[in-house]
């Protein structure tokens, strides 16, 4: 499957190195939380996204309160709400969201959970 146009990520720490190894494979731009500061706050996280125009893979939930509750500007965020889920499940699910979705996610809030994709439109 031939992509319209790679996208631009910065996967968080718990995603995992199988995804990061994925997306660079599928073509994608990608940096990671791991490299650049393992230790980086979610708040941190968000302003080097934003500042270079990439979505944020991650598995942690507390992004969705950091852009709803408190306003943080993002660049799109995929939150994979994936308890317990192996390198190879995670792939999977990012695999099946990039098939299905790719021309619609970038800058939008996601969540993918129970095998389904939630994407907010704001």
């Amino acid at each position: 499957m031939k992509q319209k146009d790679s996208l631009k990520f910065l996967v968080d720490v718990g995603v995992g190195k199988k995804t990061e190894e994925y997306l660079r494979k599928s073509g994608h731009d990608v940096k990671t939380v791991r490299d650049i500061d393992p230790k980086a706050r979610d708040s941190k996280i968000l302003k080097l996204a934003v500042s270079e125009s990439r979505m944020v893979i991650t598995m942690d939930k507390d992004f969705g309160e950091l852009v709803y509750n408190s306003g943080k500007t993002h660049a799109g965020v995929l939150i994979l709400r994936l308890e317990d889920a192996n390198g190879a499940q995670k792939v999977n699910a990012v695999r099946k969201i990039l098939e299905e979705y790719a021309d619609r996610i970038e800058g939008r809030f996601c969540v993918f959970q129970n095998g389904r994709l939630r994407i907010r439109t704001e």
